[in-house]
């Protein structure tokens, strides 16, 4: 599989809000750099997805993809979104993918929380 390839699934998997998907894309190895520390293998990425995807499932939620790119080994994404509990002004992700899998991933993120 291609970087492109690997990116595209993923984002499918995300939209879709499906975890066994999602980690899929990952190795037992892969690490993945977030604001609140570093993950390190499926167990733990796919804890980071589920929490992700139980925001992203109450009503008014979305996001968009505001820039992609894929070279090489190299996939990046740029990406705001709004979910009932916060406004994610804008996001950013780097993802490394050897073979077919994310090795290593950053996730970044403004989050403001919406006022209730």
């Amino acid at each position: 599989m291609t970087t492109e390839s690997v990116l595209q699934h993923h984002l499918r998997c995300f939209g879709a809000g499906d975890p066994n998907g999602i980690i899929s894309d990952y190795a037992e190895k892969s690490v993945l750099f977030t604001p609140n520390g570093v993950l390190r293998g499926t167990r733990a990425i796919r804890e980071f997805f589920v929490g992700m995807f139980a925001e992203l499932a109450k009503p008014g939620a979305s996001t968009q993809t505001l820039r992609q790119d894929a070279d090489r080994e190299i996939a990046y994404l740029v990406w705001k979104g709004r979910t009932a509990d916060n406004d994610y002004e804008l996001g950013t992700e780097t993802l490394v993918v050897r073979g077919d899998k994310i090795e290593a991933q950053t996730v970044a993120y403004k989050v403001v929380p919406r006022k209730a």
